[in-house]
């Protein structure tokens, strides 16, 4: 065994490859290793027509890693490559550095951005089951249990065993732990059922803008960051639209490859786009690869059973496009789509109206005469902001109306029968009784 760099952030990238290798996969694979916190010392492309089993890279090219390695001073080696346990420990055993996959690399970003005690939780949960197939690495010389001589009988168990079992104890404890927030989540979600505010969340690619989107909708102050994988933790506000309210959920952001550990972790965190009456799926406007971004979000959103539910495409990021300017687009087949910059606020108030359309929200406008005895009624209204104007006399109070036509009928229905057409107009009553009686 060798001794490892307790440094690690100076890094060697080894881009394996079966064809020529694309841009793009390149340069993101270089932004992960960014966002975990190393300097690139060099990049290193590997063709690999035939994976070695043994070391994926073969002999010729693993000698030129191992020499462009101490040329530039690297202390960690990152390969963008899926490693088994056994590759993993025979590249490091030849190259005598740290080596790290990209399932670590996204693992090791995770457990950097986790915030929350859930988030956490799910993060260590994915850690230890990736790192059960890899407990052998270092432990090499007690692999065997000691000899029956006086003094050197052993515990019964290889340190190895030993390992394993508490490991597997602590991800046992773990998933209690996770099954207790779940339960928890799921109460808070069926609330939200209840007050029968439609749900929207943010899906996307990372880095795409969604948690910049999400505070310049709610006046919130969710981290948003030019990196990748900024945001972890779901984070749920309720919002006003034109026609009523929607609690909107920013979620973790997509990547290609994105590792099954991952997204079986996080599946409570990703419920929240699973669990949607409407996803707004953020794109990069200016990324050249949008397209494929689209459908590598799409390929995880059908893994996490999300597929089928209805999409607004919104396009941000249009600030970094020369001349483009917030716009609706309708098209005959496939999903709408709304231009805007997040971060300029630009087409926000297009998206907002376009968002009220698409979740079928109706406005009611009109007058009202309650009594003085319907104080709870007018304060309802007051706390809605519904009431756009006010005369009280002896008999009670007029008022002027302008509220969701989803807050009327509630309203409506807890007044009594007798409030009812007061409150909405006549072809919105029909067509509530219909709904209501399911004609």
């Amino acid at each position: 065994m060798f001794e490892r760099s307790k440094k690690g952030e100076h890094a060697l990238l080894i881009q394996p490859h079966s064809g020529p290798l694309a841009d793009d996969v390149a340069e993101e694979f270089a932004e992960l290793a960014r966002s975990a916190g190393a300097t690139i010392a060099a990049t290193l492309p590997a063709r690999i027509d035939r994976p070695n089993p043994s070391t994926l890279i073969g002999s010729g090219k693993l000698e030129e890693a191992k020499a462009v390695a101490d040329a530039s001073d690297a202390d960690l080696v990152l390969v963008n490559f899926p490693l088994s346990p056994g590759q993993e420990r025979n590249l490091e055993k030849a190259l005598q550095r740290r080596v790290l996959d990209r399932t670590g690399l996204i693992l090791d970003i995770f457990a950097q951005r986790a915030r929350s005690h859930e988030g956490k939780l799910q993060v260590e949960l994915a850690q230890l089951k990736h790192m059960a197939t890899r407990l052998v690495r270092g432990w090499t010389h007690l692999e065997r249990q000691r000899g029956g001589s006086i003094g050197l009988r052993g515990p019964g168990e290889t340190q190895l065993e030993t390992d394993r079992r508490l490991l597997q104890k602590r991800v046992e404890q773990l998933q209690k732990r996770l099954e207790k927030v779940e339960v928890q989540r799921t109460q808070m979600r069926r609330a939200r059922v209840r007050s029968e505010l439609p749900r929207v969340a943010l899906v996307g690619y990372t880095n795409a803008g969604k948690s910049t989107l999400f505070n310049t909708l709610t006046g919130a102050e969710a981290y948003a960051a030019d990196q990748l994988f900024a945001t972890l933790d779901p984070t749920v506000r309720r919002i006003e639209l034109p026609g009523g309210g929607v609690v909107l959920a920013d979620t973790v952001g997509f990547v290609r490859d994105l590792p099954h550990e991952l997204v079986a972790a996080f599946r409570s965190t990703l419920s929240e786009a699973r669990e949607a009456d409407l996803l707004l799926h953020v794109v990069d406007a200016a990324d050249p690869l949008r397209d494929e971004r689209i459908a590598q979000v799409d390929e995880v959103l059908a893994e996490i059973g999300a597929g089928e539910l209805p999409q607004l495409l919104v396009f941000n990021k249009i600030d970094r496009i020369e001349d483009a300017k917030p716009r609706h687009d309708v098209p005959g087949e496939g999903h709408e789509r709304v231009w805007i910059s997040a971060r300029d606020g630009d087409g926000i108030a297009l998206l907002r109206d376009v968002l009220g359309q698409r979740l079928g929200f109706q406005r009611v406008r009109g007058e009202l005469r309650l009594s003085n005895g319907a104080g709870r009624l007018r304060s309802r209204l007051h706390e809605l902001g519904a009431i756009v104007g006010e005369v009280h006399d002896e008999h009670g109070w007029h008022l002027q109306l302008d509220l969701a036509l989803s807050d009327a009928q509630r309203l409506a229905a807890q007044a009594g029968g007798h409030a009812l057409e007061a409150l909405l107009p006549p072809a919105d009553v029909a067509e509530w009784e219909r709904d209501r009686v399911g004609v």
